[in-house]
């Protein structure tokens, strides 16, 4: 048997060597960590996330989701963020990416304050958005540039899409069929709702905003609620603290899609 003795340079150079490996483990562990986008931090990826979101109306707990479409809005969506975060609720936004270009700092700080921030389309413009595949791509693909820009992360994927007017309304049907499977390729799942306020269906009054929620939220476990941080048409912003009331009183906790 042969007996190696190593002279004292070769020991300094295998020293250095073992901290690097050991500090190189170091840095992967606490470094990169940090840099991770939040989405990928749960490593939710799309299939997991749509059974969750499948099942999520089967639950037996009384489960509000706040979602919000078609912003940022420099009016109303900072109002909607103050609401929350004196509720301390997060929610979900819905967000149309030519508008997160005009309006960066809103969507960071919706992202910072643990808003899930879902891809609604660039530009919310049924004619381009179904054009053909590689059009429809592009919207997507643009709005996640937008938001990685906004919030400062390098390649964010929100995986949770809407389709403008919802996948279930009979607009544009056979072309939503065929870009859920696009969706599906590109690691996204979308979600409609199951209870909202009318807010974009003709102009309400907060009373009226209202009622409409609880009509729509009745023998419901589970809510899907759709507003609008806009005011196009009604303001849900004006109502908001007046829903978020009447939800915990009848025992509804708020939770957004990173519970899932």
């Amino acid at each position: 048997m042969k007996i190696y003795v190593l002279i004292p340079k070769q020991v300094l150079v295998i020293s250095v060597i073992i901290l690097l490996m050991v500090m190189g483990s170091l840095y992967l562990v606490f470094i990169r960590k940090e840099n991770v986008l939040p989405v990928n931090s749960n490593h939710m990826g799309a299939n997991k996330l749509e059974e969750r979101i499948q099942s999520i109306t089967k639950n037996q707990e009384k489960i509000a989701f706040l979602t919000f479409d078609d912003g940022p809005n420099r009016n109303v969506t900072p109002k909607v963020l103050d609401i929350l975060e004196q509720n301390d609720i997060k929610a979900t936004f819905f967000v149309i990416g030519k508008y997160v270009g005009n309006y960066p700092e809103i969507v960071k700080r919706a992202y910072e304050e643990g808003h899930y921030i879902a891809n609604h389309s660039y530009s919310h413009n049924n004619t381009f958005l179904y054009k053909n595949d590689e059009s429809f791509i592009k919207e997507i693909q643009k709005t996640d540039e937008a938001i990685a820009k906004a919030i400062g992360k390098v390649d964010y994927h929100s995986y949770l899409f809407r389709f403008p007017n919802g996948y279930m309304a009979p607009l544009h049907k056979v072309e939503k069929e065929r870009c859920a499977r696009l969706l599906t390729n590109m690691q996204y799942t979308y979600i409609d709702w199951n209870c909202l306020n009318n807010d974009s269906m003709k102009k309400y009054n907060k009373m009226q905003l209202l009622e409409n929620l609880k009509k729509s939220a009745k023998n419901k476990n589970v809510l899907v609620i759709l507003m609008h941080d806009t005011k196009d048409v009604s303001d849900s912003s004006e109502v908001l603290q007046d829903s978020i009331d009447y939800l915990k009183a009848q025992g509804y906790i708020f939770k957004n899609f990173y519970d899932l």
